[in-house]
């Protein structure tokens, strides 16, 4: 039951980490991805709560996944759960991030403002997933 507890606690500081991240971040997020905008400036769409819903189930998926490999290769301190998240995030999440904006010609700056997140993220999960 721990284990369930620890991956909703470790999606919830991600999700929050990426709330942050991308208010800090709005303005060259939106130009990065060539976000359409609504009258007020806001990306259109951006108040769908199926797309938070949707954010935090692929993020339990995540930690999910992470809690198991972290299981499986006994990483089990918050330092450890720190390096390892990193790990994912720069070198697993952040390259497919990379290879998808290449192909999409997408400008360097957005994979670097979306990979930056996905490391973060992932070290915040690391980090929570070893905690208990």
């Amino acid at each position: 039951m721990l284990e369930i507890i620890n991956v909703l606690v470790a999606s919830v500081v991600a999700f929050a980490a990426g709330a942050v991240w991308y208010m800090k971040l709005a303005e060259p997020w939106m130009e990065a991805a060539n976000i359409k905008r609504n009258a007020d400036g806001q990306p259109e769409g951006s108040q769908n709560p199926g797309l938070y819903a949707y954010t935090f189930v692929m993020q339990l998926m995540v930690a999910g996944m992470m809690r198991h490999v972290f299981e499986l290769a006994v990483i089990d301190s918050p330092v450890k759960g720190v390096v390892a998240g990193v790990g994912v995030g720069l070198f697993f999440i952040s390259p497919w991030i990379a290879i998808n904006n290449a192909y999409g010609q997408r400008p360097v700056k957005l994979t670097v403002i979306d990979g930056g997140y996905a490391t973060l993220a992932c070290a915040l999960m690391g980090l929570v997933l070893t905690l208990f």
